[in-house]
């Protein structure tokens, strides 16, 4: 195994359940796969010009969202803004309403303004607001606000009731 390939592998090991978690902020359960290949090639190709001038976390997950950011992108120049589709898999009722959660919780995200969507993504995964804003390319002081406001969107959005939502995806 080469250098490289040993050291792609070992940054999917340490950040790969982080890396599914990015996919799921952006896309639809069915696209979530694709997203995380795209990802996962992405840096593949850039990691011949990491210069160690962040974390290896920081830019892989900086390549993440700016992949994220692409596949939304797509969608939207394709007229492709549907809402989730949901789970349908067979399975214990426990374990569905759990998945049910995820993907009420993964919607709510979803249904954030991008840059929402990226602060809180990465704040959930453990990074610092120096982190956050390295690997977005904003000040520590912009991702704290811009944390504060995705925070209090996610929460209306998880508490909104059903029928005010359907009546606003409606329209």
């Amino acid at each position: 195994m080469t250098p490289k390939a040993r050291r792609f592998a070992e940054l999917l090991r340490q950040h790969g359940p982080a890396l599914t978690r990015v996919a799921a902020s952006y896309a639809r359960p069915a696209d979530q796969d694709d997203l995380r290949q795209e990802i996962s090639i992405a840096i593949w190709n850039a990691l011949d010009r990491f210069r160690g001038e962040c974390s290896e976390r920081t830019f892989i997950f900086r390549i993440a969202h700016n992949r994220g950011l692409t596949h939304v992108a797509r969608r939207r120049a394709a007229g492709e803004e549907l809402p989730p589709v949901a789970d349908s898999a067979p399975g214990p009722e426990a374990r569905l309403a759990g998945r049910e959660e995820v993907e009420h919780l993964f919607a709510a995200l979803r249904a954030l303004s991008v840059p929402q969507r990226q602060v809180l993504t990465l704040a959930l995964e453990g990074m610092d607001l120096a982190e956050v804003g390295a690997c977005l390319g904003i000040s520590a002081a912009t991702a704290a606000v811009r944390l504060s406001r995705a925070r209090a969107a996610l929460r209306e959005r998880l508490n909104e009731a059903p029928a005010t939502k359907q009546a606003r995806e409606g329209s």
